[in-house]
């Protein structure tokens, strides 16, 4: 989802409340006030403080491009250049090379075009009768004619390998960013740095690499067409060729300078377009629809939406006063250096320098000169704009393709015996306090082992880690004596079935849903979704398991909680690993599928070994083994009755839930 539709699907804000900042309405903010106490909302001065988003702030990073000017884009655009030219090749050789070959011969057709018109200029400014001057000039008419023609066919055939090009770029460039974002470790996620530079590259720098591409190759037929119409001036009068880049050096100036100003802004309003879209989101997405009808949420949020929409108002206003006056500059210097070519023409007329046809073809090849500047200038813009956003691209996609999960070769044992934890430690990006510390537990194959504890305690981190999704800063796991950091990542998380609590709802039919892209036969998925009772759920669907799982699309079908839960369970199951990790997976079921689901966890786990979290601690009462972990260590370990006997954590969490049962 792009920012652009993120920000399209909020509301105006015309739409919401009139209170807060900038608001020129004192009865729209009473209005607002008595509607947000009738409905239980906040009032506009107990809004969340967004302090952080005032212009100033948005303007840290422009330090990043304080230093870029004329000659550094300069410098730069040969290296934008050659990245466009290499995915290009990379989308389509023959289309790449025949949008560049044809482009260079059209150039070379304009250069003699030019020239063929002195011939015409001076077979009819010559002396004699005028039919005997047009006879004389038909040859050269001829010859230019020929060469328009030429050229604009040429000039056709480029354009149309260079629109073959734009969508196989931008097929290479998307399938690049979600190759490397799908690839990198699970724990970049957690950190904001990532998502702000996934920001970049995902709303404008995969967009801008087919109009990279679209410019550099407009940038190159310009160049071409100018150095046509300057090689015909140069070998007309030299004096004419530097006046010429005179004329154009101020749009030059104006044009990167616009860019720099949109870049610069644009990368600084990153953090409030996130903010923007998800609000958005929260407005507009069936997920929440209910909740917001429900608290009466929607004059806050539109509220929030309306401060941070006014404050990115406020920024792009500025920017846009500061490119018009920036352009008016360009043009006022770039006008008077045309003026000075056109003088220092006239004077090489009067002076006799030049003869009256040559003067004439002159006049053309400034014209074809001017028009080629300004369609350079034009590309050279977009090509540094787009490209500027292209760069956030490219960097990410090199900084998340080094940070990759690691190629490892070496495979997990086939049957493992014992997976032992040693004294392993992990903290979270950002966080100063681990998540775990010197946690150290085995698992014995074909046992049945619990993790409990309050929430934060580090269950789920530690589950992440057995499942090979994160990495411990420190310790290690182990397979029998294979320790997990030498194993291929891959292989060792298909051994591995996981069923989570926040497991996902894909827009997938119901087989899908349970296969995930795996195929291991018809009767396999049958048996994994009788396992795990979703039989009884698909049973009930229209199509059965062809049903559509998604009710934004046409036939398709929503599930309940507790229905989504026997589905993810049977994916689980329909996994047939020998290692299952359950996290909560009856958070959404009634008691009567609670009790039945565990009793065929217990079924399926004959001679398999699962670990299962939970905080429903009757259901743990069988397990072979429980940890009770407690703020990232463990704390207790042993049987129920053991743990019991201790009067522990694990006796006080136990009691305390089975005290809710009892009667007085």
């Amino acid at each position: 989802m792009t920012v652009t539709r993120g920000a399209g699907t909020g509301a105006s804000p015309e739409t919401g409340p009139t209170s807060g900042p900038g608001s020129s309405s004192e009865p729209g903010r009473q209005q607002a006030e008595a509607e947000a106490e009738a409905g239980g909302q906040s009032r506009p001065e107990d809004l969340p403080d967004f302090s952080d988003l005032t212009p100033n702030r948005w303007h840290e990073h422009d330090d990043i491009m304080r230093n870029i000017g004329f000659l550094t884009i300069a410098r730069r655009l040969p290296a934008l250049i050659g990245q466009a030219v290499r995915m290009a090749w990379e989308a389509s050789r023959r289309d790449t090379v025949a949008t560049i070959g044809l482009s260079l011969l059209a150039g070379v057709f304009t250069a003699f075009g030019l020239l063929a018109t002195t011939g015409v200029l001076q077979a009819l400014l010559a002396a004699g009768p005028t039919p005997e001057r047009v006879r004389a000039a038909l040859p050269a008419l001829l010859a230019v004619g020929a060469a328009a023609t030429i050229r604009t066919s040429l000039q056709a055939g480029a354009n149309w390998a260079q629109a073959r090009l734009e969508p196989q770029v931008s097929r290479i460039a998307e399938k690049r960013l979600y190759g490397v974002t799908s690839d990198v470790e699970l724990i970049r996620f957690d950190g904001s740095d990532f998502h702000d530079a996934l920001q970049r590259a995902q709303t404008r720098g995969v967009g801008s690499s087919d109009a990279v591409v679209d410019s550099t190759i407009d940038v190159l037929t310009s160049a071409i067409g100018l150095i046509a119409a300057a090689g015909v001036l140069g070998v007309l009068h030299p004096v004419l060729l530097p006046l010429l880049v005179v004329a154009v050096l101020p749009d030059a100036w104006a044009t990167v300078r616009a860019a720099r100003m949109r870049y610069t802004t644009m990368l600084s309003l990153v953090p409030n377009y996130r903010r923007k879209w998800i609000i958005s989101e929260l407005l507009s997405a069936r997920s929440t629809a209910a909740e917001v009808r429900s608290f009466t949420m929607r004059g806050f949020l539109l509220e929030v939406y309306d401060r941070v929409a006014r404050a990115e108002q406020a920024v792009l206003i500025a920017l846009a006063r500061r490119q018009t006056f920036a352009r008016l500059i360009g043009e006022a210097l770039g006008g008077l250096g045309t003026a000075l070519v056109y003088i220092a023409l006239g004077l090489l007329l009067a002076l006799g320098a030049v003869p009256l046809a040559v003067a004439g073809t002159a006049v053309l090849a400034i014209r074809s000169g001017q028009s080629s500047l300004a369609s350079l200038l034009f590309a050279v813009n977009r090509l540094y704009e787009n490209g500027l956003y292209f760069t956030d691209f490219v960097d990410f996609c090199a900084s998340a393709g080094s940070e990759r999960t690691p190629e490892r070769r070496e495979a997990p044992p086939g049957e493992f015996q014992r997976i032992t934890v040693e004294d392993v430690s992990f903290t979270y990006p950002g966080s100063e306090t681990p998540a775990l510390r010197g946690v150290s537990i085995r698992i014995d194959r074909g046992e049945v082992i619990a993790l409990v504890g309050e929430n934060g305690s580090g269950k789920t981190t530690l589950s992440r880690i057995l499942a090979g999704l994160y990495v411990p800063d420190g310790g290690r796991v182990l397979w029998d004596a294979t320790d997990l950091r030498d194993v291929d990542p891959q292989l060792l998380r298909g051994r591995i079935a996981v069923i989570a609590q926040d497991h996902s709802h894909w827009p997938l039919n119901a087989r899908h849903n349970i296969t995930m892209g795996t195929e291991k036969g018809e009767d396999a998925v049958r048996r994994a979704a009788e396992v795990a009772g979703a039989d009884e759920v698909i049973a009930e669907l229209p199509l059965g398991y062809r049903t559509l799982l998604d009710k934004r699309f046409k036939d398709g079908h929503e599930l309940s909680g507790g229905q989504w839960q026997r589905i993810a369970v049977a994916r689980g199951f329909y996994r047939d690993a020998p290692l299952l990790i359950c996290d909560e997976p009856t958070a959404a079921l009634d008691a009567r599928a609670e009790h039945a689901l565990f009793e065929r966890i217990r079924e399926h786990a004959d001679g398999r070994t699962v670990v299962l979290i939970t905080h429903r601690m009757a259901s743990v009462r069988y397990a072979d083994r429980i940890y009770v972990l407690d703020h990232g260590k463990v704390a207790e370990d042993g049987t129920h009755a053991e743990l019991m006997a201790r009067s522990g954590i694990y006796a006080e969490l136990y009691n305390l839930q089975a005290e809710a049962y009892r009667t007085t």
